[in-house]
């Protein structure tokens, strides 16, 4: 009865939803090896958890660091915020394949900086990673957007025969070699040109990897909202394949109230489909600065620009004013650029959050001088703001949609619940002071709270700072 490390004097929360319990867990190699009443054990290392809560380490199921992993693998925006584990590749855009050697559109060109050479495929990818290992867990899905870019030279239609025959068989590819699901976002400029039976088509493909989701940014999260859900519906029972809905919102003032309504559409089609969904605890979303969205919003920070780098934080409209011209010719001067759009409704934030197959997400992106705050505040502030604060959801419930409905709705094995035999990925924390001090106005700011973070049994994050550990897996 010997463990590497001990962790004694723990509130336990197992990431299942079941109540928290008093008791001490133990880790050997990269694994859970007992949990309890471990007084009979010795260890290596042990830890005095001080009554803190001990949780699985928070899984991050939509974020766009495919490349972020290689030239930031210490990712502290994610570790600080007790993250172990991240699934990259959404919105239809993914670091692999690549195969084409022309310049990437835009927002695929935000998440693919070609600070390394191209990934072909995405075993190259993998085994990239493999061998230089971040410090979180990382799973990607494979882009449909890129699909689109390695194998059409117009993408303002809909792919024809030959194109769709091409882009299937490298998705089949890329999924037999490890990618997690295909994700789309037919709302962006490389894929809206796509249209419904394109999406069937594809899809279809996953019919021959079984677990393997379509997760998609909708083609409409606005004033068509209801017609870009009905859509991914319409593709679930055509494929038959679990769908998927990425930060789900209700965008701009006129849709305010709208999840009322998509809601209830949702829990429809879980009759006959395997449906989920996830969202971020924000008002405001952040995109490519040019999406259109500034005309719903009733603010827009700008979070970086290439151009005028100096321009990150200010508001857009502050922008304008200072060079005399309207909105839409200071967007067009800040271009490439990013942005924090304010669209939605806080009524529509808790509606969401508290549906019952809501997961967990930050849709963080390394781009940009003056990111979301969402980017390191996301996991303290769903357990200290709506949780805590506000009284949404118990604890209990809120770790369990960062955690172990995320893990099995992925199908990340081992992974988001304190159990014997499952991997080491753990987050301590103090469930009284917990939150996010990230803020619009100064983003890059670590959460209180966090106290040690575990991935794969190495202890990688200790009283705010980094400890240089390196040991994430490939998922």
């Amino acid at each position: 009865m010997h463990a590497d490390t001990i962790l004694r004097n723990a509130l336990l929360i197992d990431g299942t939803g079941a109540p928290r319990r008093a008791g001490d867990l133990a880790i050997r190699d990269d694994r859970i090896a007992a949990i309890g009443d471990l007084s009979g054990w010795a260890a290596g290392v042990e830890h005095d958890a001080g009554g803190k809560v001990l949780a699985p380490g928070f899984i991050d199921v939509h974020v766009h660091y495919d490349e972020a992993v290689l030239v930031n693998p210490q990712l502290e925006s994610a570790l600080s915020q007790g993250v172990t584990t991240v699934v990259n590749g959404n919105c239809g855009f993914s670091i692999a394949p690549l195969t084409t050697d022309a310049p990437l559109p835009m927002p695929l060109g935000a998440v693919v900086n070609d600070a390394f050479p191209r990934f072909r495929t995405y075993a190259a990818y993998d085994r990239f990673l493999r061998d230089n290992p971040a410090s979180v867990n990382a799973a990607c899905l494979i882009g449909h957007s890129n699909l689109r870019v390695n194998m059409m030279a117009d993408l303002s239609r809909p792919a024809d025969r030959a194109e769709l025959k091409a882009m299937c068989a490298q998705l089949d590819q890329a999924l037999a070699e490890g990618g997690k699901g295909l994700s789309t976002g037919p709302f962006y400029p490389p894929a809206r040109g796509s249209d419904t039976d394109e999406l069937i088509e594809v899809t279809r493909v996953l019919r021959n990897h079984p677990g393997k989701m379509y997760v998609t940014h909708m083609r409409d999260e606005g004033d068509r909202v209801i017609e870009g859900l009905q859509e991914a519906i319409d593709i679930g029972h055509a494929t038959e394949v679990p769908i998927h809905i990425s930060h789900h919102k209700c965008a701009g003032l006129a849709n305010h109230g709208k999840s009322c309504q998509t809601l209830p559409m949702i829990d429809a089609a879980r009759a006959s489909l395997s449906m989920g969904l996830d969202t971020t605890p924000y008002i405001a979303s952040s995109t490519m600065l040019n999406s259109g969205r500034h005309k719903q919003a009733s603010r827009v920070i700008v979070a970086g620009s290439k151009p005028y780098p100096e321009m990150s934080g200010r508001d857009l409209e502050d922008v304008a004013r200072e060079w005399g011209v309207d909105l839409d010719a200071a967007m067009e001067r800040l271009l490439p650029a990013m942005g924090v759009f304010f669209i939605m409704g806080e009524d529509d934030v808790q509606r969401i959050l508290t549906h019952d197959l809501t997961l967990i997400c930050s849709d963080a992106i390394a781009e940009g001088n003056h990111p979301h705050p969402r980017v390191w505040g996301t996991f303290p502030r769903v357990l200290g703001h709506y949780a805590r604060d506000k009284g949404l959801f118990p604890l209990e419930n809120a770790v369990a949609r960062m955690t172990g409905m995320s893990a099995d709705r992925f199908g990340l094995t081992d992974r988001g619940v304190l159990r014997e035999g499952a991997f080491a990925d753990l987050v301590l924390f103090d469930p009284e002071t917990i939150i996010d001090r990230a803020t619009y106005e100064v983003p890059k700011q670590t959460a209180a709270g966090i106290e040690k973070v575990w991935v794969n049994g190495r202890l990688t994050w200790q009283d705010g700072a980094h400890t240089g550990a390196r040991a994430g897996h490939t998922l």
